[in-house]
Order: structure tokens, then sequence, then C-alpha cells
């Protein structure tokens, strides 16, 4: 066995590690994957031989990659903002696989979604998986002080927005029926006052193969999936927290989640839900 056949069984060993590293990280298995294959790369063609720890070493590989992807990430949305509204945006086809939930509940991830890059990083690092704030500073690029507060308003931020039983039910119900009423009533401009500016749209795998966009960014571009049409959705309670549903023959086929900025009384996260499966578990009032 050479020495790149005892480097990959080594790599082998962390895998896994650096996976759920990633995936709570960007949210998403596909980069997750791409993440990790890319930390095997830089592994590959680096000199380790002075790393006494080399896990250590690989995890901060891996969170660079993906401090470097959610840049990107932000990046694009900033580029698609900047586009006409009458330019057609491709949007990902039915194989594409969804975005996997079984690291992170569906609602944090949407809240995580309205996070920064570097303050989403330096929450899950140090959070999730207790990385000194030194070494976030490492990776992300600033000072440990500037690392906690990354991390402390990141927490704040998702605190507040996750909180079970602070939120006032009444005046999110509100929100909802006056954000269903624009809806069907194709009042654009109401739409966005009712929608953080960094709104997310995420749908599961059902919707998907049902023609829904896997993620939808920014308010105009929520605005216009729901703008003039949801005609046959009504709101409801969602888990206790009000959302919507479209049912069909008595049978609700797809659901709504919601997410809340209490603050500002606007929407700041929306799931589609369509896998039946899934919504079986959902208790609906």
């Amino acid at each position: 066995m050479n020495e790149l056949d005892v480097l990959a069984a080594r790599f082998e060993r962390d895998r896994a590690h650096l996976r759920t590293v990633a995936q709570r990280i960007l949210g998403s298995a596909d980069e997750a994957d791409d993440a990790v294959q890319e930390a095997w790369m830089r592994l590959s063609r680096s000199d380790t031989g002075d790393v006494g720890n080399l896990t250590g070493w690989l995890t901060t590989v891996v969170s660079r990659i993906c401090l470097d992807m959610l840049r990107s990430r932000a990046s694009r949305r900033e580029d698609l903002a900047e586009l006409p509204e009458d330019l057609p945006v491709a949007t990902p086809g039915p194989e594409q696989q969804a975005v996997q939930y079984d690291a992170i509940g569906p609602a944090l991830l949407l809240v995580l979604d309205t996070l920064g890059p570097s303050e989403r990083l330096a929450f899950v690092l140090h959070d999730t998986f207790a990385v000194p704030f030194g070494e976030i500073a490492t990776i992300v690029g600033c000072s440990p002080a500037a690392a906690r507060q990354l991390a402390s308003r990141a927490r704040r931020r998702v605190q507040g927005q996750t909180a079970v039983g602070a939120p006032d039910v009444e005046r999110r119900r509100e929100i909802v029926e006056a954000f269903l009423a624009a809806a069907q009533g194709g009042d654009f401009e109401r739409l966005l006052t009712l929608l953080d500016p960094e709104v997310v749209l995420r749908a599961d795998a059902a919707s998907v193969r049902m023609g829904a966009a896997e993620i939808v960014n920014g308010a105009a571009g929520v605005a216009g999936v729901f703008n003039g049409r949801a005609h046959a959705a009504t709101v409801a309670l969602v888990d206790g927290v009000p959302g919507l549903v479209w049912a069909s023959d008595g049978q609700v086929r797809v659901v709504f989640r919601l997410v809340f900025d209490d603050d500002a009384g606007r929407i700041a996260g929306i799931e589609q839900v369509a896998d039946p499966s899934r919504i079986a578990g959902v208790r609906i009032a």
C-alpha cells in the first residue's frame, strides 16, 4: 500500500464526520458531498507530514470550503436580484436531490439561511461542534473576539425566531392572512412588504416533481411565486404555527411551513412540503 492509499484510508475514517460538518453548515446534502470531495483533493495534494491532528486539519479545510460556497451562494443571490424581471432564470430539474433535513430541523435551516456566511459558519461550528473561537477566527479571517460576536449575534437571531411559546400566534395569523389575500389578489407590492428581503422558499423533492423550484431566494423571487396564485390555499395552524395548506378532495396535498421575523412583522422563510409521508406527521388545525 503506497502513501496515497494510506492517506485515502485515513480520510475515509473521517468522511462521515466531515460530511456532517459540511451538511450542517450548508444545509444541502449534495453541496456537502462536493465540499468533502474538494477536501480530499486538497489533502491529496498537501504535505501533511507535520500535521499532528489530521481530523482537526480536515475540519478546518472543509469549513473553509463551505464558507467559500456560502459566500458564492450569497453572491449569486445578489446577481439574481439585479436581473431584469422578464429575464427567465433556470430552476433545478426534478432529478436534483432536495435538501436533506436529517441533520438540521427545517425551521432552523430556514433561519440559518437568513444569516450571513460568516455568522452561519461561526454559529454552527461553535454551537454544534464546540470548535474554539480561535480556530473559527482562522477560518473566517477575523479575530477570536470578532468570531465570538458573530456566533453570539447568530445565536440571538436563531433563538429569537425559533423560541417556543413566545410569539404572538394571533399576530402571525394576521400576517399569513394578509399574505394570502395579497397573493390571491395579485398585489405584488403588498407581498413584498410582508416578506423579509432575504426570505428563502424551499421545496421538498415531492414539490419539485410537481414543478416547484427547489430554492427561491429573496422577497421579489418569492413574491413572484405566489403573486396571483394560491387561490386554493387556506390559513391553518401547522404544528401550532400559522401557515398555509392546499387541500384537494378533502385531503391535504401541500403544506407551507412559515418562519417569522416577529420584530419586523414579516415572513422570513417558507418550506413547501408535498411528501405524503411528511404531511402525515404534521399536526394541522
